[in-house]
């Protein structure tokens, strides 16, 4: 009698993997680039508002002595100094050409937007104290080219002015750290010839792969070949 030979046991059937899950890594620069975007443009727009308010406001007051007569003379903003307003103009165009430029022209003029920024800061506080406005305010009042003003006193406003200056900066900074992932304007109105980016090129050459191809009514292979691809050659 032969035996029939025992045919192995199959052991338990591996585990299935489960399939791994798709990648969010992609997704985190792209909500990080909301929020700072949506924090950079309140930032800069009431910065570049609060210097250029600021300037015109009266920064220092006094009086200028005439004959025994007191004359209140006052000092503006942009009589003590005009590179407060004159920055926070550039920085508000640099704010609004951040979103007109891509990669390194992005950075530059995120970089002119922080450089506006602490130049604002830097100059409001560094005239605060100055009285070469408020004494020509007074020679002029005065009539008299020595008159100096007395009693001088300084306003709240070229803090204000630094106030703006400080979230100007910070507007910048978020534009050099998080600018990349800031979206642009649509390059529809760009010059002709111009150069795409590589996703707008790879869209173009996926279109026009998907796009189906020509059929000629005289070539019978072309007929049959559509008609395998469930078009209608007619």
């Amino acid at each position: 009698m032969t035996s029939v030979p025992q045919q192995p046991h199959p052991g338990p059937a591996p585990a299935a993997t489960p399939p791994a899950e798709p990648s969010r890594a992609p997704a985190a620069p792209r909500r990080a680039g909301a929020r700072t975007l949506a924090a950079a443009l309140p930032a800069g727009a009431v910065g570049a508002s609060l210097v250029l308010v600021a300037a015109g406001k009266t920064w220092t007051r006094g009086f200028a002595v005439f004959g025994g007569t007191h004359l209140p003379v006052h000092a503006s903003g942009t009589d003590t100094t005009a590179l407060p307003g004159a920055l926070a103009l550039v920085a508000l165009a640099s704010l609004v050409a951040v979103f007109a430029v891509r990669r390194a022209g992005r950075y530059a003029v995120a970089a002119l937007l922080t450089l506006s920024g602490l130049g604002v800061v830097v100059m409001a506080l560094a005239r605060r104290g100055d009285h070469q406005a408020i004494d020509s305010a007074a020679a002029t009042a005065a009539g008299l080219a020595r008159t100096t003003a007395v009693d001088t006193s300084v306003s709240a406003w070229p803090l204000v002015s630094a106030a703006g200056g400080l979230l100007l900066l910070a507007a910048g900074l978020l534009a050099l750290r998080y600018g990349s992932t800031w979206p642009a304007m649509s390059g529809r109105y760009d010059r002709p010839g111009a150069r795409r980016p590589v996703r707008d090129r790879a869209a173009a050459s996926a279109a026009a792969a998907a796009r189906p191809a020509q059929v000629d009514p005289e070539r019978s292979e072309d007929l049959w070949k559509a008609l395998d691809r469930g078009e209608d050659p007619t």
